[in-house]
């Protein structure tokens, strides 16, 4: 009775695609035009920062994947990070065969949200892979990374540090790869763990 009351819902007025807030298909999380606005990035790769041996974001922080990034990160719409996992799995040149580390969120700022990011990208692309997660980085408390300038984001990185085993090979996962410090520094703390080989994946390129 309820999904069935949820489906003429959906016709009277049909819910809004979580990027752009226009109407799409009832149980849909984005209209037809923002899907296809996804299936045609085009994945930009680097060698990334010091201590990350291949980098990768799904595409430039503009358009669908801003907004993307925005409806999941400022609006709680933690449901997209399916068609995110979806996204990243696309943009890897190959498979992407590590165990999947998230980057940490800054503890007040989870605190704010009530949720971290990346985890729910990790989640989902470990859903979406079957790929194992581990999530054996933990960061303290500090500035925002939003608001600095790049040199000063380089001259003093997020404290991150290992709490448990690490995997033999990572692919740090986060929403947004701006300066490179924060994935810096969680490549640092990973290979002082042991790790031998970090790989980066991230939904935009700053």
């Amino acid at each position: 009775m309820l999904s069935e009351l949820t489906r003429v819902a959906g016709l009277v007025a049909p819910p809004g695609c979580g990027a752009c807030g226009e109407s799409c298909a009832s149980g849909k999380p984005l209209c037809r035009r923002c899907g296809r606005a996804l299936r045609r990035l085009r994945p930009l790769l680097e060698p990334g920062p010091p201590g990350i041996d291949r980098c990768c974001a799904a595409g430039a922080y503009e358009g669908i994947v801003r907004r993307l990034v925005l409806a999941i990160k400022f609006q709680r719409r933690t449901g997209l990070a399916g068609s995110a996992a979806e996204v990243l799995v696309r943009a890897w040149p190959g498979p992407l065969g590590a165990e999947i580390v998230p980057v940490p969120a800054d503890p007040l700022r989870w605190r704010w949200r009530g949720f971290d990011p990346a985890e729910e990208l990790g989640l989902a692309l470990a859903a979406r892979t079957g790929l194992p997660l581990r999530q054996c980085l933990r960061r303290r408390a500090g500035r925002r990374q939003a608001g600095r300038s790049r040199s000063q984001r380089l001259a003093r990185g997020p404290d991150v540090w290992t709490a448990g085993p690490v995997p033999r090979e990572a692919v740090l996962l986060d929403d947004v790869h701006t300066t490179g410090a924060t994935l810096g520094a969680c490549a640092s703390a990973l290979r002082q763990a042991g790790c031998r080989r970090v790989n980066a994946l991230t939904l935009a390129r700053a």
